[in-house]
């Protein structure tokens, strides 16, 4: 039988097989974080008619004869370039721009990678994708601290923050340095705000500021929680000439105990007044701010470049709930696809290197957006083309070499 006629089968099996990989290509031209692949062919073995020959004394070297029987597939690639980078507006929504891979977990405990972001929280509060796997990294203790095993990212939805009793309060505007004798309510300051304890209660504290000499304001602690036992209520702060305020006396303590209900002592709640000034203007002294806070629940997340899950409660709390991992492999071109733009750890691949985004070469995490698709449909088009013309040709040369062997079947006749 001719050899041609072999070439040509093998032709005609490989460019299907690379129309079968651009159908695929142009099929996914949509799949989020999808990677195209390509086709490579390489010559088969060659059937040797003579050897190739040294020269001698009276006779030049020959090449060797060879005769090719086809083509064999050299290799189904895929192109790991990256693909655009949408905007969502869904904070689940992730990409990871640069190197690297989301890591994954089935029901069995199986890992895979993906590059496919599209996160959402089901019922039990696992961030999972639309197959199911759930999103990996490293959660957070009750104070917003990161463990260091790796386990799937869950957040419930409504979770609850306790809350915070005050232990700071801090001071801002004037006091006015103009002794007024005529009128002394001009020397008084009232100042006042909400302060938590350590079951979230609410509770008034005023503290009174009075100017009693050039520089020199007495303050004292004018209400508090009914029932408490209050301890260093009052103090002096001093301020230098030129109107800022005397470092030594610029910060104190003072504790709450005994408050009624049951609720923790309130010891060294600190006090700082180093941002009151005193110049010659209408009295602005106010309470700036507190550090305490009622118990509050999960209203919202927020995912930073470094895959950071932040929670946003809506006591205005935040803290820190998660962290994405990021895989990598030394060569992911070696990695198997196993469908649901997941891939898996194969033997030319290397294993499986998991970290933080931004370390060891990973790229940056994308919250509110999603990889697109690379297909690049020119290429794909194009490809299709000359595949096309490939299988044609192909074909000619078996319709070529069977008219011939009909010659030859003639020849008897």
């Amino acid at each position: 039988m001719m050899r041609s006629l072999y070439a040509g089968v093998s032709g005609l099996r490989n460019h299907q097989i690379r129309m079968d990989v651009i159908g695929n290509n142009i099929a996914n031209v949509n799949t989020i974080g999808f990677k195209s692949n390509r086709v490579t062919f390489a010559d088969m073995f060659y059937q040797t008619l003579s050897a190739g020959a040294s020269a001698t004394a009276t006779t030049g070297g020959t090449n060797p004869k060879q005769v090719g029987i086809g083509v064999t597939l050299g290799s189904i690639d895929t192109i790991f370039t990256q693909g655009n980078i949408e905007s969502t507006g869904r904070t689940t929504d992730l990409a990871v721009e640069g190197d690297g891979f989301f890591v994954v977990r089935g029901a069995g405990g199986e890992d895979y990678v993906t590059r496919a972001g599209a996160f959402t929280q089901d019922e039990e509060g696992f961030l999972t994708n639309p197959a199911g796997y759930r999103l990996m990294g490293w959660t957070s203790d009750a104070n917003g601290v990161l463990g260091t095993d790796l386990k799937v990212i869950q957040i419930r939805k409504g979770e609850e923050i306790a809350p915070g009793a005050t232990s700071k309060m801090a001071w801002s505007g004037n006091l006015d340095s103009r002794l007024d004798a005529a009128d002394p309510d001009n020397n008084t300051r009232v100042t006042s705000k909400q302060i938590y304890d350590s079951q979230g209660n609410i509770h008034e504290l005023e503290v009174t500021f009075t100017k009693t000499a050039n520089n020199t304001w007495n303050w004292a602690v004018t209400k508090y929680p009914t029932g408490a036992t209050l301890g260093s209520g009052t103090g002096t702060i001093s301020f230098f000439d030129g109107g800022t305020i005397d470092p030594a006396t610029s910060v104190v303590n003072i504790s709450l105990t005994n408050i009624p209900g049951g609720v923790a002592d309130m010891n060294n709640i600190e006090l700082d007044f180093a941002h009151l000034t005193q110049y010659a203007k209408e009295n602005s002294a106010n309470i700036e701010s507190q550090n305490g806070f009622p118990v509050g629940s999960l209203s919202d997340l927020d995912i930073d470049s470094n895959g950071v899950i932040t929670g946003l409660y809506s006591n205005g709390q935040r803290r820190t709930l998660a962290q994405v991992a990021v895989g990598s492999f030394s060569n992911i071109e070696g990695l198997t696809k196993v469908g649901q733009t997941m891939y898996m750890e194969s033997n030319n691949s290397g294993e499986l290197v998991i970290d933080k985004a931004l370390s060891g070469g990973r790229g940056v995490i994308r919250s509110g957006s999603l990889e697109m698709s690379n297909v690049d449909l020119s290429q794909q088009f194009t490809d299709m083309i000359i595949t096309q013309r490939g299988f044609q040709a192909n074909s000619r040369i078996i319709t070529t070499s069977d008219e011939m062997l009909q010659e030859l079947v003639n020849l008897k006749r």
